[in-house]
């Protein structure tokens, strides 16, 4: 139990970390457009100051206020925790990252980006430890309508793509392509990810199944 305990918190923070360096690759190959999330976060800094990551902490502030009210029960842990820690490691990395020299070298670190984000939401959120802010209104639309996953996960990154447009964020066509294929990388990343666990955790090997919905109540 103390084991299973340990490996999902390594999971999660693994996940946060994976996750957040993801961002900032984006961020760093913002001539493309960034990310729908980091373009409304970055046109909210343009207006209004502060950071990116400071407005990705406040914006998800509310999101898991509203989550909350919504569901009726206090937030996970977890879900505090990414809601401090992801702003704080966006920040990190982008300070300690090198600006890319050339188009390809700018096109290459964006495209890892979305791997490295894909990936890491799928890591933290198989740990079951709280998924953050707009992983867990992605999973509650899912839950509630019956949608595939992947499919809500692109309606919510098209939609704030607008709002960001409208406050002056980078928009180009990596922000498209971060929106299309952030949730089709999800799709697979979250399975995997909790078969690795549960392999981690078991020893066991456990089969692939190929999921059609995401339970809230199961992440987070």
């Amino acid at each position: 139990m103390k084991r299973e305990f340990v490996l999902r918190w390594l999971f999660y923070f693994v996940g946060l970390i994976v996750l957040s360096f993801g961002v900032s690759l984006t961020i760093e190959g913002k001539a493309l457009g960034i990310g729908p999330w980091d373009a409304f976060h970055y046109g909210l800094f343009v207006l209004l100051g502060l950071s990116v990551g400071q407005w990705s902490i406040i914006v998800g502030a509310v999101i898991v206020g509203l989550t909350s009210l919504f569901t009726k029960a206090w937030p996970k842990i977890g879900a505090v925790l990414n809601m401090l820690l992801i702003g704080i490691f966006i920040d990190f990395f982008t300070f300690i990252l090198p600006d890319p020299e050339t188009h390809v070298s700018t096109a290459v670190i964006f495209l890892l980006g979305i791997v490295f984000t894909g990936y890491g939401v799928g890591i933290y959120v198989s740990a079951n430890l709280g998924a953050g802010p707009r992983d867990s209104l992605m999973l509650l639309i899912s839950e509630k309508t019956g949608w595939n996953v992947q499919w809500v996960r692109n309606g919510m990154e098209l939609t704030i793509l607008f709002i960001g447009w409208l406050l002056g964020g980078p928009i180009g066509i990596g922000t498209v392509l971060t929106a299309i294929l952030t949730g089709v990388i999800l799709r697979f990343s979250l399975p995997q990810s909790k078969r690795l666990l549960a392999y981690t955790v078991s020893g066991r090997r456990v089969e692939a199944a190929r999921p059609v919905h995401f339970s809230l109540k199961k992440n987070g």
